[in-house]
């Protein structure tokens, strides 16, 4: 497929389109950062999406184009992941359309949203559409304004639920590797899925995360729980890391100048800000037990709890799972990840073992690999990056995948062992 290259800065973007009114864009915000896709049939459309593409309120956005139809868009998405948004222009008749839509729908992920530009003006053909789950039908020809104004109706109305999902990471023990998970996972996200994601690291005092992206930013997390009366979209940009196209950092500042006792809501207003700005949310959340850490994994979206196999972490993660069910009542369960797997001289529980005990299937095993890991964390990389074929980077991606609603995984018959979790009963039962 040809891919039309989008120039910001091409004296085009100044002009006028032709053949269609312009849309009163005053009062508009800026479009949040999503990933935007268009398919286009004419010239005249493709022109109208660059120049609306180039307007300072599509600044945050990702937009590409290229040409083709529906017929195009559902050919392309058979192997590659659906943007937030999908823009397409068609010629086909009504009876053509409706069909040719139908192919699209079954290769979109859940979520992504499809806007249509067609040449037919009927209102039966409009409703159609919109109970197949069409966002919105445009009649052709459209202009740049038009285009921006019906983005905006879909990402900026107050009305609806926040634009991206909260995926709040912890360990079942210290150094069990949540903030590694977390890291990678949020890479992944934004290099294999193309999807903007903002990483909060909430470990004000020790985050690792500025190390791990190789960055030192002079604002992040800290600025902005300690200012909640400036937080806003435009405050919370200033304090954002950029760390590739799709990826934003908004770092711990590691510093032990202030004691992080926060009141219970002090991340509240950072993570709803973000939230509202980004179709994903990773928040890398420490492994203490305050007030202010149970609201937040309360009031996340999906909860992913890292664990070694061992007893300790056995307990822990037991203690984590029964205070999110009780927390989180009517919620999908927290997604369980394995790590270092495999340790040379360690006696540990098998994996079976230890998801049959806690009666959840893991969502990844990561294997120990000191050598993989230690020399991505020395040099300021992510595990793909050292090694994209590793079964690391692989497991990374599929819980990538699972956490932004890609894939599911396969659910394996529990095994029949059994006593784990007696015993530390038993125990607590003893010491009572």
């Amino acid at each position: 497929m040809i891919n039309l290259a989008l120039d910001r800065t091409d004296d085009r973007a100044e002009g006028r389109d032709a053949g269609a009114a312009r849309v009163d864009l005053s009062g508009v915000r800026p479009i949040p950062r999503v990933s935007i896709q268009a398919f286009c049939e004419s010239s005249d459309f493709a022109a109208a999406i660059e120049r609306a593409a180039a307007d300072r309120r599509m600044s945050r956005a990702h937009v590409k184009a290229q040409a083709g139809g529906l017929a195009a868009a559902a050919e392309f998405y058979r192997s590659a992941p659906t943007p937030n948004l999908i823009v397409v222009e068609t010629n086909l008749s009504a009876e053509r359309l409706v069909p040719e839509l139908d192919h699209l729908a079954e290769v979109c992920d859940a979520g992504t949203k499809v806007v249509v530009v067609g040449r037919a003006n009927d209102v039966e053909l409009y409703r159609q559409l919109i109970r197949r789950g069409v966002s919105e039908y445009l009649v052709a020809p459209v202009d740049s304004s038009e285009i921006i104004r019906s983005i905006a109706d879909l990402y900026l109305d107050s009305a609806k639920a926040p634009l991206g999902r909260s995926i709040a990471f912890i360990g079942a023990k210290g150094g069990a590797g949540s903030s590694m998970v977390a890291h990678n996972v949020a890479w992944s996200i934004a290099r294999s899925l193309q999807n903007d994601v903002v990483l909060a690291d909430l470990d004000v005092a020790f985050g690792t995360a500025g190390l791990d992206f190789n960055q030192d930013p002079p604002q992040g997390v800290a600025d902005a729980i300690h200012a909640p009366e400036r937080l806003d979209d435009t405050f919370l940009d200033r304090l954002l890391t950029r760390c590739s196209d799709h990826l934003s950092l908004l770092a711990a500042p590691a510093t032990l100048d202030r004691t992080c006792d926060f009141d219970e809501a002090a991340f509240e207003a950072t993570i709803e800000v973000a939230q509202s700005g980004v179709p994903a949310l990773i928040l890398d959340v420490p492994h203490v037990w305050t007030g202010w850490v149970r609201r937040v994994l309360a009031s996340a979206d999906e909860i992913v709890l890292t664990a070694e196999p061992d007893l300790a972490n056995l307990r822990n993660a037991k203690n984590l799972l029964d205070m999110m069910r009780t927390l989180r009542a009517g919620d999908v369960a927290p997604r369980l990840v394995i790590n270092k797997q495999g340790m040379a001289k360690r006696p540990e529980i098998r994996v079976a073992d230890f998801a049959d005990a806690l009666a959840i299937e893991p969502s990844a095993v990561i294997g120990f690999e000191p050598q993989l890991f230690g020399t991505a964390s020395n040099n300021g990389q992510m595990i793909a990056e050292t090694d994209p074929k590793s079964s690391a980077a692989a497991a990374f991606e599929q819980l990538a995948q699972l956490v932004c609603g890609k894939a599911e995984i396969k659910q394996k018959k529990a095994s029949a062992i059994a006593p784990l979790l007696a015993r530390l009963r038993g125990r607590k039962a003893g010491g009572a």
